[in-house]
Parts: C-alpha cells; sequence; structure tokens
C-alpha cells in the first residue's frame, strides 16, 4: 500500500471516530473526499505544516465545509496541529467546529458551510494570486 492509500486509510479511521464521538453527521461527505485529500495533501500541494500562513502556499478551499472532519483529519496526520485536537471535535470551546474554521484551525484557509460559497472565495484569491504575479495555486 502506498503512502497516498496508507494516508487515506488513517483519515477515513479518524473521521469516524470523530463523528461517531459526537453523534454528528456528514460521515458521507468526509468518506467520499478521502482519497481526494490524501492525494493532494500528500502529492499536489505545495504546503508547510511548519508555516500554515507562508505566502506561496498553495490554497485549498473546502467549499463544502460540513466536510470538516476529514479536512481536520488530514491537516492532523500533516501536522499542522497535534493529532490529539481529533478529540475535541465538535466539542464546546474547540477550535475544530462542525464546519470547516479557519480561526485558530492552522492549515484551514476560510471558514465555510453554505454549499457553493468557496468557488468564489477561490476565484478571488487565485485572480488575486495571478495579478500579483504569485506563484501559488488555489
Amino acid at each position: 500500500m502506498n503512502g497516498v492509500s496508507l494516508l487515506a486509510r488513517r483519515i477515513r479511521a479518524h473521521a469516524l471516530m470523530m463523528v461517531n464521538k459526537t453523534n454528528a453527521s456528514h460521515i458521507g461527505t468526509c468518506l467520499s473526499m478521502a482519497d481526494l485529500l490524501a492525494a493532494l495533501y500528500r502529492k499536489t500541494l505545495r504546503v508547510d505544516p511548519a508555516r500554515p500562513n507562508w505566502a506561496e502556499r498553495d490554497r485549498f478551499i473546502l467549499s463544502k465545509g460540513h466536510g470538516a472532519a476529514i479536512l481536520y483529519a488530514v491537516l492532523a496526520e500533516c501536522g499542522f496541529f497535534p493529532k490529539e485536537w481529533l478529540d475535541t471535535y465538535y466539542q464546546d470551546g474547540s477550535a475544530l467546529a462542525g464546519h470547516a474554521t479557519s480561526h485558530g484551525v492552522p492549515g484551514v484557509e476560510v471558514s465555510t458551510g453554505s454549499l457553493g460559497h468557496g468557488l468564489p472565495i477561490g476565484c478571488g484569491m487565485a485572480l488575486a494570486g495571478k495579478r500579483e504575479n504569485k506563484p501559488y495555486r488555489v
């Protein structure tokens, strides 16, 4: 099994445990993205967990913010924050809300939840980068 497949398996397990522990929903949304996120974060995206706000990093926008559990899982597995944070998912006072939130969560570009609003945010980021001749991808 290659690194992408192993990462996908690990983040699926995290998401299942997170959603089950909190009686949350949207596990189908999470599981449907596991392979994609594993490939993006393992092979494609130019990101640095030690510098989550690095100006030249690629930007990943999760428009379907209700899939936050799997995004948090891949970010934890890639070292953006400690895996122990996953145990606090969707609990009062946790940085890991039920919909993707960028407030206090390294690696999450923007808070999302309303379906479709990630597309215009991403378009704006891409256009700004192009106009400023920046190397990042969105």
